[in-house]
């Protein structure tokens, strides 16, 4: 009794019932639209049998269109051709098939019409000879009309027994359940063996279930297969390793949290109750080392953490709420969040995330400092402005001449304000993305040699020597000839505004592999070692009361790097204190 309660005789008996029942569906669908489908077929290869006949005697001899008609039909296929109600022919009589006289198809009503309406037909009809006792069979005949070569009417008449379809239905049908029989054997193999290999694992993994209930947590199912079963072992083994893992899960927590803190690139303290530090990441430590250099000269030099962090600290324990705050080390700004840790519903401790905030307050040094130099260059000009316009309004200036020196102050202020906005709108193009250049072929000497006259009666003004030297033989090059000749009135007017009396501006021009290097050489009073580096940045002015003198604004040589850098290309400069300087150029050949 219990083993036809088992799995095995179950999963057995579903497999072969439902095998049982879809075969014998499907092989009562298949019988039968393979009689209709093999009926169905006949009919019209009888069909195309008899119009390719009358066919071959609408357009060949007698005898030849006979003997090619003998030859198309087969042993259980019967043929008459009516050439006229006195003309017949009748294929020769072999195999089964029974010889229907002519009589027959002029006498049958619906054969008749073939002959007299010249309209094709099909008739399925019984007809025995007389002198057989045997029963009367049951055969199908299709007449076609034929048109003869004396415009008589004529047909073709061509019959087969309906027994010989039958036949060929009951051979397929034989077939048919031959192959469901031998299915249902091999499905009932099939199926109580794969019955008997689905329940072997499910026994071993019942034993293996109540060794792990007596805690032996090691025991193992063996994997044999990688269906379902397999997986269903794969996660009992898992879960007798979770089982196991459990027992050892806080030494591994504790772990697994130091590799965490370990990674991250905040720093992370950890503070018990009294403020005793518990655990610290590298960047946390790197935080403290800062402090521990500096603490020598703190009233508290023993403290293990800063003071506005131990603040910090006992303010979030009190109040139960994150606290924030910042400090500054060694030159560094550090960003402090302390949050109080729970244990259950009362407070264990704290952690502090001390985060380098060195980058951001540069940051926002720098874009206050962009609003300073903006506000400061356009106040002069602004109060200049104001104050001669004032003038004016208050007749001041008496003569003509006087207002005309006053409007044109104005003009000029309002010419450099003019300059600063539109140095400012070009350089947050160029910085944004949003600037396009209009790269063409342009031929150097006529390029080089207009920058060159465009300075020298300037040059002649302060008694400056303005020399051009070309050591390449290029004759053209691909870059923005606005943009770069924008570059260099820059850099020459710089030059020759930093240059003394009596001193030499040089504009160089020589071909390198990469492309086309240009210098601006002078020999003026250079600039000082620790400006180097900021020369290129916006507002910046080594010597800011000389260089307002002289209409600078301090965004000319952030333009000229923005220009160059979209040409793929790159500015450097080198100076020396008292000696000159020197900035140059490259501009690749490829762009791209």
């Amino acid at each position: 009794m219990k083993f036809w309660r088992s799995v095995v005789v179950k999963l057995w008996a579903t497999i072969l019932l439902l095998v049982s029942f879809v075969l014998f569906f499907v092989s009562i669908m298949t019988m039968q639209f393979l009689q209709n489908y093999t009926a169905s077929e006949n009919e019209k290869n009888l069909k195309a049998q008899a119009e390719k006949i009358a066919e071959i005697f609408e357009t060949h001899e007698l005898d030849s269109a006979l003997e090619i008609s003998w030859e198309l039909i087969n042993q259980v296929t019967g043929l008459t051709i009516v050439l006229s109600p006195t003309e017949s022919y009748t294929a020769p009589y072999e195999g089964k098939t029974l010889k229907i006289p002519l009589s027959y198809f002029l006498e049958d009503k619906s054969l008749s019409q073939v002959l007299e309406k010249q309209e094709p037909t099909r008739v399925v009809t019984s007809f025995s000879e007389q002198h057989t006792g045997e029963s009367p069979l049951q055969y199908i005949i299709i007449g076609v009309p034929l048109t003869g070569k004396d415009g008589q009417n004529g047909a073709v008449y061509i019959y087969q027994s309906v027994e010989v379809v039958e036949e060929m239905a009951r051979e397929t049908t034989e077939y048919i359940l031959l192959a469901a029989g031998i299915a249902i054997i091999l499905t009932t193999f099939f199926a109580f063996f794969l019955s008997t290999r689905i329940n072997a694992p499910l026994r071993k993994m019942k034993q293996a279930a109540f060794e792990v209930a007596r805690g032996k947590f090691d025991t193992k199912v063996p994997i044999v297969t990688n269906d379902e079963i397999g997986e269903l072992a794969t996660a009992f083994n898992q879960m007798g390793r979770q089982l196991k893992f459990n027992l050892n899960a806080l030494s591994q927590e504790k772990e697994l949290l130091s590799s965490i803190l370990s990674g991250m690139a905040d720093g992370v303290i950890t503070f018990n109750r009294d403020g005793t530090i518990l655990m610290t990441n590298p960047p946390a430590e790197l935080f403290l080392q800062n402090w521990y250099s500096e603490k020598r000269n703190q009233q508290n030099p023993a403290a293990e953490v800063p003071t506005k962090v131990m603040e910090l600290f006992q303010q979030a324990v009190n109040t139960e709420k994150e606290q924030m705050g910042e400090i500054s080390l060694g030159g560094h700004y550090w960003g402090i969040i302390v949050s109080p840790l729970y244990s259950h519903q009362s407070i264990r401790g704290a952690v502090a995330v001390v985060r380098d905030m060195t980058e951001e307050r540069k940051l926002d040094k720098m874009r206050s400092d962009f609003i300073a130099n903006v506000s400061h260059e356009l106040r002069t000009p602004i109060a200049m402005m104001q104050g001669y316009s004032e003038a004016i309004v208050d007749d001041i200036a008496q003569t003509d001449e006087e207002k005309k020196d006053m409007a044109k102050v104005i003009y000029d202020e309002s010419l450099r304000m003019g300059r600063l906005v539109n140095e400012l709108l070009d350089l947050a193009k160029m910085e944004s993305g949003h600037f396009n250049l209009t790269i063409d072929e342009v031929e150097l000497e006529p390029f080089l040699s207009r920058i060159h006259r465009k300075f020298q009666g300037l040059a002649k003004e302060k008694n400056i020597s303005l020399q051009f030297k070309r050591e390449s033989n290029e004759q053209f090059f691909s870059f923005d000839s606005d943009r770069i000749e924008q570059v260099l009135t820059n850099l020459v007017d710089n030059a020759i505004r930093h240059t003394g009396d009596g001193g030499t501006v040089s504009i160089h021009e020589r071909r390198d592999d990469r492309g086309i290097l240009i210098e601006v050489e002078d020999n003026g009073a250079g600039i000082p070692d620790e400006d180097l580096p900021f020369v290129f940045e916006r507002f910046y002015k080594a010597d800011k009361a000389r260089t307002r003198g002289k209409s600078g604004t301090g965004l000319g040589l952030a333009i000229a790097k923005n220009i160059i850098e979209a040409h793929n290309g790159f500015i450097t400069v080198h100076s020396k204190q008292g000696q000159g300087t020197t900035f140059s150029f490259l501009l690749p050949r490829n762009m791209q």
